[in-house]
């Protein structure tokens, strides 16, 4: 990789990236969703429990079940977003283990069995770390990303994942942004105000 190429990848991924805030008429083909997951799913988890599940929001039907899960502030642009994607977490995910983790997923399934606490918190670091990942993949494809916590997970949880075994915890709106609605980015703590060297 060249350095320009690292540059403008970094560019993309992290210093020229914003919180998109509208979007273009630009729509995000089903090709562009399967790359995104495709590179997100190498993400380092627990075990390599892959806890994440995703359901992208973009027909009218979805959408309109989403509608009625949005605080205010979030109605209007997750509306008008090409889609949205919503992260949840499976709260079964250990049954995965014995193919996922094959040196120790058969056991490892049978203590997050006898643990839901455990397993709970497992989840939720894994599942949090893969919306991460979600976000850093998809800006590196060249779409925008706004994600957000502004929202009913009881009721997007009852419309989109009736069974209970899925439960989210963060909404990504996903397209390519207009950039007059970017806000000016907020200043970030130094160095020396977050980290310490030992």
């Amino acid at each position: 990789m060249t350095a320009a190429l690292a540059s403008s990848a970094l560019d993309q991924t992290f210093f020229h990236a914003h919180t998109a805030n509208r979007f273009t008429a630009e729509p995000v083909s089903d090709a562009t969703l399967h790359a995104l997951y495709d590179l997100c799913k190498f993400g380092p988890t627990s075990m390599n429990c892959q806890p994440l599940r995703l359901v992208f929001v973009r027909g009218a039907e979805a959408k309109a079940l989403l509608k009625d899960t949005l605080s205010p502030g979030n109605l209007d642009k997750t509306m008008a977003a090409p889609v949205t994607a919503i992260l949840a977490v499976d709260t079964a995910f250990h049954e995965h283990l014995p193919g996922q983790f094959p040196s120790g997923g058969a056991a490892a399934a049978q203590r997050f069995a006898d643990s839901p606490a455990m397993a709970a918190e497992v989840g939720r670091v894994s599942g949090t770390l893969q919306g991460g990942y979600l976000i850093l993949a998809a800006r590196m494809l060249g779409l925008d990303v706004g994600p957000m916590g502004g929202f009913d997970r009881v009721k997007v949880d009852a419309a989109f994942f009736p069974d209970g075994r899925f439960q989210s915890f963060l909404l990504v709106n996903l397209g390519y942004a207009d950039p007059a609605g970017n806000r000016p980015r907020g200043p970030r703590l130094e160095f020396e105000q977050v980290a310490r060297i030992l």
